[in-house]
């Protein structure tokens, strides 16, 4: 028996909140490596570099800088996305004429996780400029762009809010929502493209491929997501830090600032250890969004 549409978007949400705390601690380290390359591209000289150095200087705690803002960011995004993403399923099973229960082709997944992804922006952008804020300070402090301030989850929440008021914990939505709507579309796409493939070659439905080829397709869904979207994660996650000093320029003004300045290699800044985390980091999201999903759903198999 099918679950209640209301008990369906519960369990989706337990689900993606289940998978986002597994993402983000299989790879903290390696994104707050992302960030502060992304931030300060001349720094350092490579991710093994910018990983020494900070935990040379902070420690291992300043690996996992921003730990409870990701928590929090990866919880939320990821419990609204894949609630969206079971809803837009429906959305595009009743545009196409479809019965309720029929199965979407992988394209049409994809489309639904695209427009998923703009519901999850709004919850993602206010917690993950905190987490990116809290990443960058300690060289944000040592090059003297801003004055030396306790790097709490609190302390940086109480100076948005004195600083630039409600409206600053939306610095970098446009940047995000373009990030999400065309990556999300590859993610969703690839994981169930991916998925379909090992579902043939051993002759079984998807949903019983297995943990190792689920973390592979997650791997390598979060790959394409990454390999497409990168520049425009850079401009945000520099827009975000930047604005800790005051008015900082729009997506396209930053963008072509970067572009010019620095020249298009600083777009990428960081990437390795992006490419590097996102096969176990979105592995263990989908893993565990699959298996908790399966465990909550066999509660109405009759």
């Amino acid at each position: 028996m099918a679950p209640h549409p209301a008990v369906q978007a519960i369990i989706d949400l337990s689900a993606g909140a289940v998978g986002g705390a597994a993402c983000v601690f299989s790879g903290q380290p390696l994104d707050t490596a992302k960030v502060k390359m992304q931030t300060f591209p001349t720094m350092y000289k490579g991710f093994i570099h910018c990983i020494a150095s900070t935990y040379r200087q902070v420690g291992v705690r300043g690996l996992y800088q921003g730990t409870t803002p990701a928590l929090m960011a990866n919880i939320a995004e990821n419990s609204v996305l894949f609630m969206s993403y079971g809803f837009c399923q429906q959305v595009i099973r009743l545009a196409a004429g479809l019965h309720s229960d029929a199965v979407l082709s992988d394209v049409q997944k994809a489309c639904a996780g695209s427009v998923a992804s703009i519901f999850s922006s709004l919850v993602l952008c206010p917690t993950e400029l905190v987490k990116c804020r809290l990443q960058a300070m300690y060289e944000m402090e040592a090059s003297g762009k801003i004055a030396k301030s306790q790097n709490t989850v609190f302390s940086v929440v109480k100076t948005i809010m004195r600083t630039e008021g409600p409206v600053g914990f939306f610095n970098g939505l446009t940047t995000t929502i373009a990030r999400e709507v065309p990556g999300y579309f590859c993610f969703f796409g690839a994981y169930e493209l991916c998925r379909t493939a090992f579902a043939e070659r051993m002759k079984c439905d998807k949903d019983d491929i297995g943990v190792l080829p689920i973390v592979f397709s997650g791997g390598f869904g979060g790959g394409c997501l990454w390999l497409v979207v990168y520049p425009m994660d850079c401009v945000k996650s520099r827009i975000q830090v930047m604005s800790m000093t005051g008015k900082q320029a729009g997506f396209f003004k930053t963008l072509m600032t970067i572009a010019r300045t620095e020249g298009i290699r600083a777009l990428y800044s960081g990437l390795t250890p992006t490419m590097v985390r996102t096969f176990p980091a979105n592995g263990a999201l989908f893993l565990g969004y699959e298996a908790s999903r399966k465990l909550m759903m066999k509660q109405f198999d009759s």
